[in-house]
């Protein structure tokens, strides 16, 4: 771990990422090239105080976690965030894993969706970031690691997970990732992750061992659902996806058929539990 380096080398990306790079306004009295060092905090979710350390070569050893934040926020390349995880002395994330690095181009285009729920997941549904009305929508992604950070698990295995479902779109959800599963796997080819994915699936849930044997494959591209809010009710969207180039990462995001008003409550509750008790 070179502490000093570190802190050089985030001040460097610092410098030469511009407010509107990260959708943030650039004010009338800006006084250094690029970001502010409380913009990267706040957008990294870390204390200005904690930030400034790093970039002083202070402080304690940055988490993985942390690492893939400031990643986000500073808009690293895939080189850059490598390089950014050797300085600290933390092993590169999986690919797979909540700490994945998000690609640029995706995050730039999530942060140019403010109006609409929006989210980038792996192709094994583990959640990597999402927007403000994502979480007031879905909730917030329950953490885990390994396989246990996939929604596709969370949802054959943990009831809780199909909760913000309508119940009749309960047994189409689930043809729509066991199919969307079996596309990923087969890119992937002897991937341990996803061999354990699949073990894991077919040893703990009947019902995706019954649907796994169906040998059902669609690459998860547009949906209709069905969605319930605690506060709103019954919520229907079109959900479309934009994968990546590799395929390994997908931008999801939410529209309301035309007429519908339901994005803009969701808009205006947020992550509100108004719900009564």
């Amino acid at each position: 771990m070179d502490l000093r380096e570190l802190g050089v080398y985030l001040k460097s990306r610092r410098d030469r990422i511009g407010p509107a790079d990260v959708g943030l306004s650039a004010g009338p009295r800006r006084r250094v090239p690029g970001l502010r060092r409380d913009e990267v905090a706040t957008l990294a979710g870390a204390s200005v105080d904690y930030y400034g350390q790093l970039e002083q070569g202070r402080g304690t050893q940055p988490s993985e976690q942390m690492l893939a934040a400031l990643a986000r926020a500073l808009r690293l390349t895939s080189d850059e965030r490598d390089h950014l995880y050797h300085l600290a002395g933390r092993p590169l994330p999986p690919a797979s894993s909540g700490s994945a690095h998000v690609q640029p181009a995706l995050l730039n285009l999530l942060g140019q969706l403010t109006a609409t729920p929006a989210q980038i997941m792996t192709d094994l549904s583990v959640p990597l970031v999402q927007n403000r009305l994502a979480e007031a929508l879905l909730g917030a992604p329950v953490p885990g690691d390994g396989v246990q950070a996939s929604f596709v698990y969370q949802w054959f295995t943990d009831p809780a997970a199909r909760l913000r479902y309508h119940p009749d779109e309960h047994e189409h959800q689930s043809r729509v990732f066991v199919a969307d599963l079996r596309a990923a796997l087969a890119k992937r080819g002897r991937d341990a992750l996803a061999g354990e994915l699949l073990s894991t699936l077919r040893a703990r849930s009947e019902e995706f061992a019954h649907l796994w044997e169906q040998r059902e494959v669609a690459v998860r591209r547009t949906d209709r659902k069905r969605l319930v809010h605690p506060t709103l009710g019954v919520l229907e969207l079109d959900c479309m996806n934009l994968l990546s180039e590799d395929g390994g990462q997908r931008l999801l995001w939410f529209t309301a058929p035309p007429g519908s008003t339901d994005l803009d409550l969701l808009g205006t509750v947020g992550t509100q539990d108004l719900a009564p008790r």
